[in-house]
Parts: C-alpha cells; sequence; structure tokens
C-alpha cells in the first residue's frame, strides 16, 4: 500500500510562492494519477491540481490555473505543487492523493475526492493579506 506524506507548507505573504512534495512510501508509484486538494475551514474539498504518472497529462482547478504548477519526479517518487502569486484565498490544508485505475467517470473524475485511493495527512499553508 502506498504511503503519501506532505511537506513544504507555512506561512506567506500574499503574491508570494511555496512549494509543496507529496513522497510516495512503500513501494513505487505505478497507478494512474496523483493529485493536490485542499480544505479551508466550513469549506468543501477543493481540487486544486492533478497529474497522470504516465505522459504528464495536467489538470487544474479554475481557481488556481495560471498560477500554480504540478509536475512529477518518478525517480524520487514525488510529486510537486509549485504555487506563484498566492492569495489569502489559498489558505487551506493540502492533501496529496493517488489513484491506482482510470477513473471510473471522466473528465469529472479528476475533481471528485471519492475517485482517489489515498490521502496523505495533509499540510498547512496559511497566506497573510
Amino acid at each position: 500500500q502506498v504511503q503519501l506524506i506532505e511537506s513544504g507548507g507555512g506561512l506567506v505573504q500574499a503574491g508570494g510562492s511555496l512549494r509543496l512534495s507529496c513522497a510516495a512510501s512503500g513501494r513505487t508509484f505505478r497507478g494512474y494519477a496523483l493529485g493536490w486538494f485542499r480544505q479551508a475551514p466550513g469549506k468543501e474539498r477543493e481540487f486544486v491540481a492533478g497529474i497522470a504518472w504516465s505522459g504528464n497529462s495536467r489538470n487544474y482547478g479554475d481557481s488556481v490555473k495560471a498560477r500554480f504548477t504540478i509536475s512529477r519526479d518518478s525517480a524520487k517518487n514525488t510529486v510537486y505543487l509549485q504555487m506563484n502569486s498566492l492569495k489569502p484565498e489559498d489558505t487551506a490544508v493540502y492533501y496529496c492523493a493517488s489513484r491506482e485505475t482510470p477513473f471510473s467517470v471522466w473528465p469529472t473524475g479528476w475533481a471528485n475526492p471519492d475517485q482517489y485511493d489515498n490521502w496523505g495527512q495533509g499540510t498547512q499553508v496559511t497566506v497573510s493579506s
């Protein structure tokens, strides 16, 4: 079973940048996709970005397009989320998740938390105004 461990969160000023990392342990990831979600207090879990493990297909939530970039390093079994031009509304706990097989629904599967098999414990991102 793959275990996902997030890191890289913290406190930044609006307009700043952070890079989150999600390291997979237990075995080398050979599944279908990895994704990032976030959840702010009182809000639903929101899709941020996703990447296919093969082929580098990417998908982004509307609220982060042109500001965030998802990438992966297969040799390190790690996925990254580069976050630029951060806004206070980006403040949330960010979670890494994996999907072992192709999504059962398409294309909405990317943004549906129920489509993912494994989850990390999250890392806090706080953006001050």
